[in-house]
């Protein structure tokens, strides 16, 4: 699965549920199993709920460790204004510390004042895979209100294998480019062979990339990293704002080190204790509902290409399916340099990529327009592209490499064969039935991938932690409402804090009553009240 951002690339994100995306890997941080009967397994998949919390490590550091801890960064500039990067090493293996080093990118822009420094905000913003850094000169480092700005230094760390962190890299431009058009709704044998292969193929390519580092870009590794970042700057504590898989982080991380959590905003929640087929599941449930949104809107809209005024959502939903099905039968032109057409597969991920953020739904209307009027594919493609991180030259950055070998690793696989995958389809096309059949494909990925899973699924208490933000928005179509409910509910000291809208997170986005809460609690500490609701 895949919780990631959209087009907006400078704010926050997630990506498809292409992949396993959550859990956390249980050799590498202490996650705390009880015994039970297969009975006891079906049940906890049918109520959502795990078997295992995660565990916290001890609060003393390991002398093996103790290197890592203590070592000093050196600050350079980073050729942005503002801001200065440097590099920090952590072990490969904290179970084998001894075995070798991953070095990991930072960068800070310092605290530009007035007022007392209060400390290091780090920021991530989701994927898993999106890369913090340009995030955090992109947006978080210009764009977060200037009381916070001026209060704290702002940091991000690119996790390990993602972007400027030795980056995993599964296939070349003109490779990805094949794959990402590769039809994700098999009719027949050979096409579901052709899409396996596909998968294969990508898997294949990300062992032979980076073999070693494959087995240890866990979530829980990350946020390990995170601690040894957290003592470098000199922080008892971590203050953190995390988005989308960014809150999967942030909550791992205090479920790890509960007495170092400080001030932790989880925007965009995800709920660790599902499975990679429920998550799968529900997260192509709140793509259909943000698509009900967007319906609803655009049949008001005088250019809306599938229905007009009084057109019920539902019947939006199958012109588009009917769309998608002439796609599938033959491609439209783009205009492309390098001669791609406008697929079944790439349109889907446009549409989908617009779901992230309302403010996109005039962007997808035109481009649908032409698409189905004009025979115009150019729009949906620049969409798709825009969330794939594919660059005008052709060559794509690491999001959807660094996405699978996070998500693969952290949980078991939703789907091991073509044959459970065709068993689900009612499900997840009652689901969402405009996009239900292509993400359940696309969670098949997983199935083939050249490392085992280390994670599965839990929950996060973080007994003992200061009081944690859980951010939800009603109609988010990556991280649905209920998530960021149960997450609240876990976290022992979570405060649930809800947006009642569309879109993916809400800070940031226009809501000033979500806005000064978070800033109070950033800058004051105060907590806003649990199950305070804005809109």
């Amino acid at each position: 699965m895949d919780t990631r951002r959209t087009h907006r690339k400078a704010r926050t994100g997630t990506t498809l549920l292409a992949a396993a995306l959550l859990a956390t890997a249980c050799s590498a941080g202490g996650v705390s199993t009880s015994a039970g009967s297969a009975a006891a397994e079906e049940a906890a998949e049918a109520t959502g709920a795990a078997r295992t919390t995660l565990a916290a490590l001890p609060e003393s550091t390991p002398s093996s460790l103790a290197p890592y801890y203590g070592q000093k960064l050196s600050w350079r500039d980073c050729g942005v204004p503002g801001f200065q990067c440097a590099t920090m090493k952590a072990p490969l293996d904290y179970a084998k510390p001894a075995e070798g080093d991953v070095r990991l990118a930072v960068a800070r822009k310092k605290a530009t004042g007035p007022g007392k420094r209060i400390g290091s905000l780090l920021v991530n913003p989701g994927g898993p895979g999106g890369s913090a850094i340009g995030y955090l000169q992109q947006y978080a480092g210009i764009g977060y209100p200037a009381e916070v700005r001026a209060r704290y230094d702002m940091v991000a760390v690119d996790p390990r294998g993602v972007a400027r962190s030795e980056p995993v890299k599964c296939l070349d431009g003109r490779r990805m480019d094949t794959y990402t058009q590769t039809d994700v709704t098999p009719d027949d044998a050979g096409e579901t062979d052709r899409l396996v292969g596909a998968y294969r193929t990508f898997a294949e390519g990300c062992g032979a990339d980076a073999p070693k580092l494959l087995r240890h870009v866990s979530t829980v590794e990350a946020a390990r990293d995170m601690d040894i970042l957290r003592a470098v700057l000199g922080d008892k504590r971590l203050t953190y704002v995390g988005a989308s898989y960014g809150t999967f982080l942030g909550a791992t991380y205090a479920g790890l080190f509960p007495s170092r959590v400080g001030r932790l905003v989880l925007d965009g929640a995800m709920d660790p204790s599902l499975s990679a087929r429920r998550l799968n599941r529900e997260q192509t449930a709140g793509f259909e509902t943000a698509f009900r949104s967007f319906a609803e809107d655009c049949v008001r809209q005088p250019d809306c290409p599938l229905g007009g005024k009084g057109t019920s959502p539902g019947q939006v939903g199958k012109n588009l399916k009917t769309f998608f099905g002439d796609l599938d039968a033959e491609p439209i032109p783009t205009g492309d340099a390098d001669g791609r057409r406008l697929t079944e597969s790439l349109a889907t991920t446009g549409v989908i990529a617009a779901m992230y953020d309302e403010s996109a739904w005039q962007q997808l209307r035109e481009s649908l327009t032409s698409a189905m009027k004009n025979h115009d594919g150019a729009g949906l493609l620049a969409l798709s592209d825009s969330y794939y991180e594919r660059e005008a030259g052709g060559g794509y950055s690491n999001l959807m490499s660094a996405n699978a070998a996070v998500n693969c690793l952290d949980l078991p696989a939703a789907f091991s064969s073509p044959d459970e995958v065709r068993a689900a389809l009612p499900e997840f096309e009652k689901a969402s039935p405009v996009f239900g059949e292509s993400l359940a494909w696309s969670s098949l990925n997983c199935a083939y991938w050249p490392v085992h899973p280390t994670g599965e699924p839990h929950r996060i208490e973080a007994a003992g932690a200061a009081p944690i933000v859980v951010v939800g928005t009603t109609r988010d179509p990556a991280t649905p409402y209920r998530w960021a409910q149960a997450l609240a509910g876990q976290l022992s000291s979570g405060r649930l804090l809800t947006y009642e809208g569309d879109g993916h997170t809400a800070y940031g986005r226009g809501s000033a009553c979500i806005d000064s809460a978070i800033n109070a609690y950033l800058l004051r500490g105060t907590p806003p009240a649990n199950g305070k609701r804005c809109s």
